[in-house]
């Protein structure tokens, strides 16, 4: 079995495109991948409208470990979102493809299913304490037993005031208030917070038991990334913005990450993340 084509489709969401390409093989099947784009959507068809003739077409879709060699290994440019999204999208497609024409679901292929269910948690979150905890009891009463929120909207000062520090705290303390101890409650910085202001807001967190942090600050120093894991007793969680594994491997080695979270759409697809999952897992 052979790709012959690759045929990008995009659909405008609220707040970001969705990129979905459907590969075809010379005998018939067609897989679907998808892939999130914030502000890079363009940038992303220029890569495929360039990789796909040179890496894609002609190559055999069971083949992923050759297909991820060629679209990034072999490429003199140095892996990124764009590349890792590009990969991504194609492999989950080959995936589908892999799938169909062995009549079974990926997860078989991928080593079978180790449970039945999983636990997901949903934002939630509000300006005012009593939005937010209004909010976080309408997703309990929906059946959501994790969720989590931000630190709020508008942009957050390297060393910001005690009004600032205190409004993020007393919402979140109306959240943990609204739904009890037995709701997990994390919640995420986005990157957005100095390292200074980060240790601040987690001590003033911890009282209220937040599931994780995410994103303390932005992951590009690691050293500093683990300066205020060390700060604190919340665990730290990110990876969301980690594109290859070499930039996961400080993640892991130093310690600094509690909760692993790769984006399986831009980490190149479903190999990526069961090499990832294997090493947190040691």
């Amino acid at each position: 079995m052979k790709i012959t084509g690759v045929r990008p489709l995009v659909l405008g969401a609220a707040w970001r495109n969705l990129t979905y390409v459907v590969v075809r093989t010379d005998e018939g099947i067609e897989g679907v991948g998808e892939v999130r784009m914030i502000n890079h959507t363009s940038a992303l068809l220029g890569y495929l409208e360039e990789a796909v003739p040179t890496h894609v077409i002609g190559a055999d879709p069971f083949a992923f470990e050759s297909l991820a060699r060629r679209m990034i290994r072999d490429d003199y440019a140095r892996a990124g979102q764009i590349a890792m999204s590009a990969l991504a999208v194609v492999e989950m497609a080959c995936w589908d493809i892999a799938g169909k024409a062995l009549g079974v679901p990926v997860y078989q292929l991928l080593g079978g299913a180790c449970r039945d269910r999983i636990r997901i948690y949903i934002g939630c979150g509000g300006p005012t304490p009593e939005k937010a905890a209004a909010s976080a009891r309408e997703r309990v009463q929906q059946g959501f037993r994790a969720l989590k929120t931000g630190i709020g909207q508008g942009p957050v000062r390297i060393v910001d005031s005690m009004a600032f520090l205190e409004g993020v705290v007393e919402r979140f303390a109306a959240m943990r208030e609204a739904v009890g101890k037995e709701v997990d409650l994390a919640i995420d910085f986005h990157g957005q917070v100095s390292p200074a202001m980060s240790i601040r807001l987690a001590q003033a967190l911890e009282p209220y038991y937040p599931l994780f942090i995410e994103e303390p600050c932005l992951p590009e120093n690691v050293d500093t990334m683990v300066t205020v894991a060390r700060s604190t007793s919340i665990p730290i969680a990110t990876g969301e913005r980690a594109h290859s594994i070499g930039e996961i491997r400080e993640f892991i080695e130093s310690g600094l990450t509690d909760v692993v979270q790769i984006d399986l759409t831009h980490f190149g697809g479903f190999l990526g993340i069961k090499r990832v999952a294997g090493w947190a897992e040691a």
